[in-house]
C-alpha cells in the first residue's frame, strides 16, 4: 500500500459481502440499528478471518503489538506524573505510544490512543480531578490505566475498521457519510472487544495471590506488591495476549496454552 495512492479497502467475498450490505443500509429502514451493528460484526468478521490467514496482513498485528509495549512503557509514569489535561494526555500518548509510521494500522493506532483517552474520561469522570490537580497523588489511578490500557486495544481495532468503513461509504455509498455509519460501527467493535482484553491490574492481583494463574507473569512475581514496577511489566507481557484477542487470532485458552491461529 502506497502513500501516494487512495487505499480502496481491503478485498475478499466476506470483505465484499460486508461492503454490499453497508450499501443497502439506510438510517431510516426497519431495525436500522441492528442491521448496522450486524455489518459492523460482519467487519470485525472480515478482519479475523483475514488476520488468521495471515498474521501479517495489513501490518496490524505488529504495529499493535509495538503501540501496546509502548503503552505497557508509559504506565508507570503516568501513574506519577499524569497529564495537565485531556488534550495534553492525548498529544503525550499519540507521540509515545503512535510512533509516526505512515501505515493505515499507524493511523489507527494513533486514532485509538485518543478514543481510548476520551472513553476512559468518560467511565472515570476522576481523571479531571486528577488533571486539575485535585487529586493526591498527582498522578492517575491505578484501576483507571488499567481501564487504559484495554480501552486502547479495543479502540484501535475499531478505528482500523473505521477507516475501512469509511473507504466503503465514499466508494459505495456516499449519501450515507451524514450519517456516519463508520463512527457507529467503530463504537460497536470497540464495545464488543473490550472485554477480551486482558486487565493488567487484574493480573497482578491473580500473581499476588496465585502466582501460576498467569503464566506470562512468572518473571514479576517477586514485585507483584509494588504496582509502579509490576504493573507496566505485566501490562507489556500481557500485550501478545491482548493483540491476539482483539484481532481473533487467540479464540479460546485453556490452562498453560492458548489457542492462537498459526
Amino acid at each position: 500500500m502506497g502513500t501516494s495512492t487512495r487505499w480502496k479497502g481491503p478485498n475478499g467475498d466476506r470483505w465484499n459481502s460486508a461492503a454490499r450490505r453497508l450499501a443497502r443500509w439506510r438510517e431510516d429502514s426497519r431495525n436500522a440499528d441492528q442491521r448496522l451493528e450486524e455489518i459492523a460484526a460482519d467487519h470485525l468478521c472480515a478482519l479475523h478471518e483475514t488476520l488468521r490467514a495471515d498474521r501479517s496482513a495489513f501490518g496490524l498485528y505488529d504495529t499493535a503489538c509495538a503501540a501496546g509495549e509502548r503503552l505497557a512503557g508509559a504506565l508507570g509514569s503516568l501513574a506519577t506524573e499524569g497529564a495537565e489535561s485531556s488534550d495534553a494526555l492525548v498529544a503525550r500518548l499519540v507521540s509515545e505510544v503512535g510512533g509516526d509510521g505512515g501505515t493505515l494500522a499507524d493511523a489507527a493506532v494513533r486514532r485509538g490512543v485518543a478514543a481510548a483517552v476520551r472513553d476512559v474520561r468518560d467511565r472515570h469522570p476522576e481523571m479531571d480531578d486528577a488533571m486539575n490537580g485535585d487529586g493526591a497523588g498527582g498522578g492517575f489511578a491505578w484501576d483507571i490505566l488499567c481501564d487504559l490500557y484495554q480501552v486502547f486495544f479495543a479502540d484501535t481495532v475499531g478505528e482500523f475498521l473505521r477507516s475501512v468503513v469509511a473507504e466503503h461509504v465514499k466508494l459505495a455509498v456516499p449519501v450515507l457519510i451524514a450519517t456516519d455509519p463508520e463512527g457507529r460501527i467503530a463504537g460497536w467493535v470497540a464495545e464488543n472487544v473490550v472485554d477480551l482484553v486482558p486487565n493488567p491490574c487484574e493480573a497482578s492481583a491473580e500473581v499476588t495471590g496465585h502466582a501460576q494463574a498467569v503464566d506470562t507473569a512468572q518473571s514479576v512475581v517477586g514485585v507483584a506488591q509494588d504496582p509502579p514496577t509490576a504493573l507496566p511489566k505485566i501490562a507489556e507481557s500481557l500485550v501478545p495476549r491482548a493483540v491476539g484477542k482483539v484481532l481473533g487470532l487467540i479464540l479460546e485458552e485453556t490452562t498453560g496454552e492458548e489457542g492462537a491461529a498459526a
